[in-house]
Formats: C-alpha cells, sequence, structure tokens
C-alpha cells in the first residue's frame, strides 16, 4: 500500500468520525441508544425485517428494551442532522465534477379523492400501453452518483410537487 493510499484511508477516516460525532450530537434524548440503533442498521448485512434483528446486531450492545426505548423516547434534532448532511462533501468523478441523476416520479393514488393538493400525473403504460392520467403526487428526487461500481449515492434534495 503506497503512502498515498494510506493518507487517502485516514483522511476518509477522519471524515466518517467526525460524521459520526455530529450525528451522536443531534441526539438529544436517549442517544447512546438511538446512536446503536443507527449503527446496528447501518452495519447489518442484508435487509432488516424486524427490530429484533437488528437488537441481535453485533454493533447493538445493549438489549432489546434499550431498542425500544431508544425509539419511543428518543429524540432527534432534526435542523441539526440536516445541517450535518448537508456539511458532507459530495462524490465527485475523477475529473472533479459533479454527476447528479433526476428521477420524477408519480406517487399514484387513484383512489384518494379527498387528499389534499392531489393532481393528476401522466403515467405510461398501465393497462394495456395505454397513457393515463391518474390521480396522484408528482415528486422528484435529485441525487449525486458515486464513481465506479456502486449502489451508493447522496440524496441532495426532493420535492413533492403539483406538476
Amino acid at each position: 500500500m503506497s503512502l498515498v493510499h494510506q493518507g487517502v484511508l485516514r483522511d476518509a477516516f477522519a471524515e466518517v468520525a467526525c460524521f459520526r460525532s455530529e450525528l451522536y450530537a443531534c441526539t438529544t434524548a436517549r442517544g447512546d441508544a438511538l446512536f446503536e440503533l443507527c449503527d446496528a442498521l447501518l452495519c447489518t448485512d442484508g435487509p432488516v425485517r424486524t427490530l429484533v434483528d437488528l437488537a441481535l446486531a453485533p454493533e447493538h450492545r445493549r438489549g432489546h428494551g434499550a431498542l425500544y426505548g431508544g425509539l419511543n423516547q428518543g429524540r432527534i434534532d432534526v435542523g441539526q442532522l440536516r445541517r450535518a448532511m448537508a456539511g458532507l462533501p459530495l462524490p465527485r468523478a475523477a475529473d472533479g465534477r459533479l454527476v447528479l441523476v433526476v428521477d420524477v416520479s408519480p406517487w399514484l393514488r387513484p383512489g384518494a379523492n379527498t387528499c389534499a393538493d392531489r393532481s393528476f400525473c401522466h403515467t405510461f403504460g398501465r393497462g394495456e400501453g395505454k397513457h393515463q392520467m391518474v390521480p396522484g403526487w408528482p415528486y422528484s428526487v435529485v441525487a449525486a452518483l458515486e464513481t465506479g461500481r456502486t449502489s451508493w449515492t447522496a440524496v441532495l434534495g426532493r420535492v413533492l410537487g403539483s406538476g
């Protein structure tokens, strides 16, 4: 391993350690239990199907009672968490460019006749290949893509709107 590579790893470790400190600072009640719950959720291999699975993860060192206590009485300062997330560096391509993607999708709710701010969303190929207008809410998500073979993205924002 070259010294340059070791420097990159050291910088990445320092960045993650700094974010973990900021994440912990966002917890205003039952911080230890919520923090270990986050660790268990992020480190568990495969999908999490039950809370018991999280309580059994090696990263969750507390009993299952602490897990439920953290969920029921724990508090997170959402504004502070947003600021911490916004302060993270965005992934960039080798030449320094940001690679952004936008997904615009409808959240279809054809049976929700009385929901507020509902509009009609254009859909493709529902049923017999017809284009239809279906009641629902259009929304968009903007994400920065990582380089290389990875499924990680940094979601930058989302908009729920009427068209």
